[in-house]
């Protein structure tokens, strides 16, 4: 019915919602409204996808992602993405094809994360922002399951990226 801010920083706010359930009845939701995230890799012509191993203190958790970020105000996902895998990984990516969109939480959190990939991408160098993963590697497309069987690709979306791609490349 309706909802109010009770904190906002430049990353996230934290919203109360007035909910009106089918019944009628109402109940007061806390929401946290995010900016869109955009991630992307590469894949070369041995199947293998650039990942970045990197360390999540929130959850005390170290797992394999794509490169990500915050898509700015006034850039698109694809372009956010781009500037993303190159900043983090030092490949400039060729032209990108969207993969899937996702809701990493949509009871809690609102924020879409758009995922692409591309088969074209040159090195440019050290990664800009290497502060942001301990290592990147090309880590076979095939080997994704026991990855996330194990535990070691831990971001739901990031997971389910994976398996499109892996999917889409196996056929």
């Amino acid at each position: 019915m309706g909802e109010q801010t009770v904190y906002e920083n430049p990353w996230f706010r934290v919203n109360l919602a007035d909910v009106e359930l089918p019944d009628g009845r109402h109940l007061d939701h806390f929401l946290v409204r995010l900016r869109p995230v955009a991630a992307a890799t590469v894949v070369n012509d041995a199947g293998e996808a650039l990942l970045l191993w990197r360390h999540r203190f929130i959850t005390d958790s170290w797992g394999w992602e794509l490169a990500a970020g915050v898509v700015e105000d006034g850039e698109s996902p694809v372009a956010a993405a781009a500037r993303e895998m190159e900043e983090e990984t030092g490949w400039r990516p060729g032209p990108l094809n969207p993969l899937m969109t996702v809701e990493p939480a949509g009871g809690l959190i609102d924020a879409r994360h758009h995922l692409f990939w591309t088969r074209e991408a040159v090195h440019t160098g050290p990664p800009a922002d290497g502060f942001e993963s301990s290592r990147r590697e090309w880590v076979p497309l095939k080997l994704v399951p026991d990855m996330i069987a194990r535990g070691e690709i831990p971001a739901a979306g990031m997971a389910a990226g994976l398996l499109m791609l892996r999917h889409l490349l196996a056929e």
